[in-house]
């Protein structure tokens, strides 16, 4: 990636999520089967908030765990320059990752499931993040990540569902914070001089 590329800003990543909350209203608006009270459906709240932070939280500590396998692998470095063009600096993977977990929730879950079902709405999940995953050429490793998109989303889609919308906005917002925050270790250490 050339490293003198303009960074993907967090004002660019709240316009997305602003537009994909306005998509998710347009749907909710005009038809009935997406869920009217994205909100009040499923369980109380307070346990969706509660479930949200709890399966973030198994999901941070098996992230911590499992990054120690992964860091050197070639997939891992892919994804590290496909997000590399984002602005990770200060707290911008935090607002970034919350603006992915309002945004995409809100629509694909939100307005999109309940009119397609978890699975088509999985495929356009998946479909929406060729991009910044570069999942461009069909090879083993555009093969792999796919397929886990593809199971994240059907995974959120059935939190959604069972627990509440909540849930999954949390659990997404977890998921993408942890990822925006390794990731940038990543590519501080890759740029770190070695001591000698």
């Amino acid at each position: 990636m050339n490293p003198q590329a303009a960074k993907v800003s967090l004002r660019q990543q709240l316009v997305t999520c602003a537009v994909f909350c306005v998509l998710a209203g347009v749907v909710m608006l005009f038809h009935r089967n997406a869920y009217g009270s994205v909100f009040v459906s499923g369980l109380p709240l307070t346990y969706q908030m509660l479930l949200g932070i709890a399966f973030g939280a198994i999901y941070w500590v098996a992230s911590l765990l499992g990054s120690r396998f992964v860091a050197g692998r070639r997939a891992t470095r892919h994804m590290a320059e496909s997000y590399n063009r984002l602005d990770l600096s200060g707290l911008n993977p935090l607002w970034m990752a919350l603006a992915a977990g309002v945004g995409e929730e809100l629509l694909f879950r939100g307005a999109l499931q309940p009119v397609l079902g978890i699975w088509l709405t999985s495929v356009a999940f998946v479909l929406v993040h060729i991009r910044a995953y570069r999942l461009d050429a069909l090879n083993k490793r555009v093969l792999l990540q796919s397929v886990s998109i593809f199971a994240i989303s059907v995974a959120l889609g059935y939190l959604a569902l069972y627990a509440g919308l909540l849930t999954a906005i949390l659990v997404h917002a977890a998921m993408d914070a942890v990822g925006l925050f390794f990731i940038r270790r990543m590519a501080r250490s890759a740029t770190t001089p070695m001591p000698g």
